[in-house]
């Protein structure tokens, strides 16, 4: 599946901080796309609302359907010393892993007091820390936490973020970071999709805060991934099938649909099945280039952190040398990047593309 060894540096971009969004825009289906051709590397300047334009209407538009937690929690130990205590994800109803912040080492037993009561930290787990809650842990992050807004967004958190920081149709609750991608969809953009007569499915992935984790070795094969929970419907196969049937694009709105689906995929494989199956667990899978794609066929996402696993995914799926290429472009022409910056769209045989270079 992969080859030759790759170099963490090999992914990296140059990018002034003021590209970097730090609010959404006042209409979330009103960003700037970037739309590049699979197969020949060009591009064009487009905008999210002419998404509905570039899909068949054979196609199947896959959305990750995860709703996000108010994840990060303040407390103070007894001592009276500042903990920031940051959800990774629930593993039972009063109990979690947690990343957490102090300023002095954290150590078993010790009991975190915040608004809502007191953690009692229970043990560590590789750079993780099993902790148990005063209530069920979804339910009293959402009350006493606030959104967990990415490093790299330099402000404090606001109350419309709790809002906008969360996609239109998210209903499965266990995220801590948002699939972005789909940040850009509104309902007018839905309702315009519908009405190009695209059918539309959903898989849930759990976004973890692993996701922010840089990648600290130089040679790329040795990352070990970030655990993140799936789970892929039998309804939702079932649409790909009719999809691949009538001759339709899986188009996949986010790296987190990419990985759910990819990742099915591959287990179904090894049980000896052809095509996708439904599936529910843990996955770690590593999309890099090399990986052989499965299932997507046209991706939709936002643009990422340079050295980062997303990146690696999207190079691996459209050429590390157009994709960096492209975002080259996007820093010049004034992109907004990240979590709530602007879309780029890659597919094969996109009508309309400028040749790399053009202005």
């Amino acid at each position: 599946m992969y080859h030759a060894r790759v170099n963490r540096s090999d992914y990296s971009y140059p990018l002034p901080p003021e590209r970097i969004a730090q609010s959404p825009l006042e209409v979330r289906s009103a960003s700037r796309m970037l739309a590049l051709d699979r197969e020949t590397g060009a591009w064009a300047d487009r905008g999210v609302r002419d998404l509905p334009q570039l899909l068949d209407p054979r196609d199947l538009l896959i959305l990750n359907d995860t709703r996000v937690v108010a994840a990060r929690l303040r407390g103070t130990k007894p001592s009276g010393g500042q903990v920031e205590v940051l959800l990774e994800r629930a593993c039972a109803e009063r109990e979690a892993l947690v990343q957490l912040r102090a300023s002095k080492p954290i150590r078993p037993g010790l009991l975190i007091v915040t608004a809502g009561g007191s953690l009692e930290v229970l043990e560590r787990e590789a750079d993780l820390w099993r902790v148990r809650m005063p209530g069920p842990v979804l339910e009293f992050f959402d009350r006493w936490g606030e959104v967990p807004l990415p490093p790299y967004i330099q402000r404090a958190p606001e109350e419309w973020d709790r809002q906008r920081y969360q996609t239109v149709f998210a209903r499965e609750p266990g995220a801590v970071a948002a699939p972005t991608a789909s940040l850009h969809f509104d309902q007018a953009l839905l309702e315009a999709i519908a009405v190009r007569g695209v059918e539309t499915a959903f898989v849930t992935l759990h976004v973890g805060a692993g996701t922010f984790q840089p990648v600290r070795v130089e040679h790329i094969d040795e990352h070990v991934m970030h655990a993140e929970r799936i789970t892929v419907s039998a309804r939702t196969c079932e649409a790909i099938t009719r999809a691949r049937s009538r001759g339709g694009r899986i188009v996949a709105v986010g790296t987190t649909v990419v990985r759910a689906l990819e990742s099915a995929a591959l287990l179904a494989a090894q049980r000896g099945a052809a095509g996708i199956e439904p599936w529910s667990g843990e996955t770690r899978l590593f999309i890099r280039p090399g990986f052989r794609f499965q299932v997507v066929e046209a991706l939709l996402t936002n643009f990422h952190l340079p050295e980062s696993t997303l990146l690696m995914l999207v190079c691996a799926f459209a050429g590390r040398e157009a994709v960096l290429r492209a975002y080259r472009h996007a820093v010049a022409a004034q992109y907004r990047f990240f979590s709530y910056g602007d879309a780029m769209f890659l597919a094969s045989g996109l009508a309309a593309a400028q040749p790399p270079g053009a202005r």
